[in-house]
Order: C-alpha cells, then structure tokens, then sequence
C-alpha cells in the first residue's frame, strides 16, 4: 500500500465520524502517516456527516481529497452524492439495510453490506457502523484488523463504554465481503 483514500459519509448518528476516528487510530499504531478530516452540521444526529481519511506510507501534504479509493455510504443521499468521487477500478460499500437502490457505476467494486440488519441479529442495533467498518476493513485491507480491536479497547470504547467491546468486536467481524 502506498496511499489509500477513504470516504465515509451518512447522517449523524450513524457513526460516520467514529469509523474515521478507528481507521486513523489503526493506522497510527501501525506507523502509517494519516489525516482524518471530519465535516458535519451543528445539528449532528439526523444532518450530513461525512470524513476523509487519507492512510500512506509517506506523509500526507493534505487532508482533503477530490477522488476516493474507497466510498462507504451509510445513507442513499450519500449515494447520491459521493459515488462520482470513486476513481475507477476503486472500492463502494453500502449500507442495503437502507439503501434499496443500487450503484450506477460498472467501473468499481460494490459491496451491499445489511448493516442494520445484522447488527440486529446480533443484538446490538446500536453497532451496525461496526459491521460497515468491518466491511470496509475487510474490503481495502487499510489496516489490520487485530489493529481495530486495539483501538476500540484503547480509545473508542473506554469508561463506560468498555462493556460494549464485546458486542462491538462481534458487529465488525460479523460481516464478510
């Protein structure tokens, strides 16, 4: 890998920020340079959120992107959007439990990830981003899974949080593409 360029977008209260914030940490505990670049409106749960991160072996001159290797769209306005951002031959995820439509393009992978539906199965409604990260983990190779599992045990879920590493670590590796 020299550079990978990823994009997640959905609406707030999806955890489109925090699959960012994970990629980012993951690839900083395996000393790869990264930019994580973060947008979203002030009214957070329900408006646009999206970020970019940008994972190299070389420094990185600037967190913003104008052609992503990998899109992961949580939402169809995401869809919308951000499916002309993919450079051809790159890497599409979706999230089918919400998006009934399917991608237009021909010239890259897709993966239809049931993100909700299986974090249902498993109990655990709340983690159906962890299921996409697993995804897309799976799908570009970015960073290492057993990386990902530091990170939710190192800075994603501690406090209060700890007792949903479990569940958590389940959603992310419950999805194959």
């Amino acid at each position: 890998m020299s550079s990978q360029k990823l994009f997640f977008a959905g609406s707030g209260g999806q955890g489109i920020i925090l699959m960012g914030q994970m990629v980012t940490y993951a690839a900083m505990f395996e000393d790869k340079q990264t930019t994580y670049y973060p947008s979203y409106g002030p009214e957070m749960r329900g408006g646009t959120a999206n970020c970019t991160v940008i994972v190299s072996d070389k420094a990185v001159s600037s967190p913003l992107i104008y052609e992503a290797d990998c899109l992961i769209a949580m939402n169809l306005p995401s869809l919308l959007k951000f499916e002309s951002i993919v450079k051809p031959g790159g890497i599409m995820l979706l999230n089918s439990s919400i998006i009934s439509e399917k991608a237009s393009r021909s010239d890259i992978r897709v993966y239809y990830v049931p993100t909700l539906d299986v974090a249902r199965e498993l109990g655990a409604p709340k983690s159906a981003n962890m299921v996409m990260l697993g995804a897309a983990v799976r799908a570009t190779n970015v960073v290492k899974r057993e990386t990902v599992e530091r990170v939710m045990r190192e800075k994603a879920f501690t406090g209060k949080k700890a007792d949903t590493i479990p569940l958590n670590l389940k959603a992310f590796e419950s999805f194959s593409v």
